[in-house]
């Protein structure tokens, strides 16, 4: 069931927009989005989504690094999880999966991998990223002809989405494309395309497979990263207990994850539904 929240997230706001972004929307068709139960603009595949979201401009000049590694979901495709998964394998050397006060057990996923567009960017925000230790990790939900040059160009992985509301609901609006991100197929068949093309840049992982065979899809994302699992983890169990630490029961379960919230003002506990 889907259900309408009276006032949504502040980044996602037309408030805070200037006044030409607000001209060059009302030129645009609209329809009421299905995310979170407001209107949604359906804009047009060719037009940059950096000439609407100043964000994303901003988001054009950060200065690369060859290390960054970029996740990319379409909203509610299990986005959450791989942020736990990334974090916990990159930093497992500096960090061991065994240690009580593991960073994923005091802070919320989203902060530990942060989105670029409304998180990092959000109202007018310019991010030091000197305080980020290498590599950097971030995400976002952003197409692909829509990112930035440098994040076109570092490490990045693409999760599949996973069916999340009724049919007889969603059907419509999946067809026409009505999402606040493009078309589901395009932003999908896009990254599809780059990890046929670019497979040492690009990792395309499905939502489906990730659940069936945990195992076999986290050994695919550490070869991609480059930091694979040596015997001795592999003997000690790391790999078991990185799954369990990151598994939807324990994070749910998390302090952090039940009674605060992110800067955006969302509760940590919607994010994890």
């Amino acid at each position: 069931m889907i259900t309408s929240q009276t006032s949504p997230p502040k980044y996602l706001q037309e408030d805070s927009l200037s006044q030409e972004c607000k001209k060059l929307l009302s030129t645009l068709s609209k329809e009421k989005g299905w995310t979170i139960g407001i209107i949604y603009l359906r804009i047009p595949r060719i037009l940059d989504i950096t000439k609407i979201d100043p964000r994303c401009y901003c988001m054009s000049t950060i200065i690369s690094s060859s290390t960054d590694i970029i996740l990319v979901t379409t909203p509610k495709s299990g986005t959450t999880w791989l942020k736990s998964l990334l974090f916990t394998l990159v930093n497992r050397m500096k960090h061991s999966v065994f240690e009580q006060n593991h960073p994923l057990l005091v802070k919320n996923p989203h902060v530990l991998v942060p989105f670029l567009e409304h998180t990092l960017y959000v109202d007018g925000r310019v991010p030091d990223f000197s305080s980020f230790t290498s590599p950097r990790l971030l995400a976002t939900h952003v197409p692909f002809a829509s990112l930035p040059k440098y994040v076109q160009n570092s490490k990045t992985i693409l999760l599949d989405h996973k069916d999340i509301n009724s049919i007889e609901e969603m059907f419509d609006l999946f067809c026409n494309g009505v999402n606040i991100y493009g078309p589901f197929w395009d932003h999908m068949l896009d990254y599809w395309k780059q990890s046929i093309e670019n497979p040492n840049k690009v990792l395309f992982l499905m939502y489906e497979e990730m659940k069936e065979k945990p195992k076999i899809q986290l050994k695919r994302l550490v070869e991609f990263l480059e930091c694979q699992f040596s015997i001795e983890e592999e003997n000690c169990g790391v790999v078991d207990e990185i799954l369990k630490m990151c598994s939807f029961e324990n994070l749910s379960n998390l302090e952090v994850n039940t009674n605060e919230k992110l800067s955006t003002g969302e509760g940590n506990t919607n994010i994890l539904s």
